[in-house]
């Protein structure tokens, strides 16, 4: 997908991750275009590495949706 002519690197749609019964992450969306920079930012605790690790296929999500580049990565796992 084409954004102002950049094409989008990452998008993140409503990302859920729950550890056991604990909700950790509530519907997170992000769109990172090429050739931006982005940076998480947030407080101790506040789902910083829960969401890299969701991204990265470490971490199961339970709602929502992943794609790099174009490619769904969603169910990927960390291949």
């Amino acid at each position: 997908m084409l954004t102002w002519g950049y094409e989008r690197m990452l998008e993140v749609d409503n990302l859920v991750v729950f550890y056991g019964d604990a909700q950790a992450l509530w519907g997170i969306d992000i769109m990172v275009n090429e050739g931006e920079i982005c940076a998480l930012v947030g407080s101790n605790g506040g789902g910083k590495t829960t969401f890299l690790k969701a991204v990265c296929g470490l971490l199961p999500i339970r709602q929502g949706s992943i794609r790099l580049a174009g490619k769904e990565l969603t169910h990927a796992g960390a291949e």
